[in-house]
Order: structure tokens, then C-alpha cells, then sequence
């Protein structure tokens, strides 16, 4: 029973991973700002069944990755968010 908040935490921060490389990599910097802002205002809307409060600070992050002073921090929280998964993919398999 202790390993399911643990486990839906891992799932969560490789979620969150995925997320922010294919940010990084794959949108342009003015289409990633306005993805974090929809990201925000749909963790505004947490309460409801399908958004959730888990959208806010990721759409931070999003925003942050465009801001050359946190650019720097949210690539190392990245590092660990992939430390983080690639833990998790060998509890999976080993």
C-alpha cells in the first residue's frame, strides 16, 4: 500500500519530464510561453474533473524555460526529473 503514492509520484515527474523536453526540443520559444499560460489558467481550474493543479507549475516551467535566469534551474530540475524516470524504468525492468 506505501508504494502507490511513491509509484504515482514517479509516474508524475516522468510525466512532467516528457513534457518539458518535447517543450524544449520541439516548440518554438513564443508557442511554448503560450502553452505554459494554458497550462496555468487550466490548473486555475483544478477542481474541475479533467484539469489539475498539477498544470500549474509545469506551465511555470514552461514559461521559465524561455527566461534566460531560469532557464539554468529548470534544466537541472529536469535532470533530476530524468534521473527520477530512468529510476523508475528500472525498477520496471531489471
Amino acid at each position: 500500500m506505501t508504494d502507490q503514492p511513491n509509484s504515482l509520484k514517479r509516474k508524475v515527474r516522468a510525466f512532467s519530464y516528457r513534457v518539458l523536453v518535447w517543450a524544449k526540443e520541439s516548440v518554438p520559444p513564443v508557442f511554448r510561453s503560450l502553452l505554459g499560460l494554458l497550462f496555468m489558467v487550466g490548473g486555475v481550474f483544478g477542481f474541475l474533473p479533467v484539469l489539475g493543479f498539477w498544470m500549474l507549475p509545469l506551465g511555470v516551467a514552461l514559461i521559465a524555460l524561455d527566461l534566460p535566469p531560469t532557464r539554468h534551474r529548470i534544466e537541472h530540475w529536469m535532470e533530476q526529473l530524468k534521473s527520477d524516470a530512468n529510476s523508475e524504468a528500472e525498477d520496471r525492468h531489471p
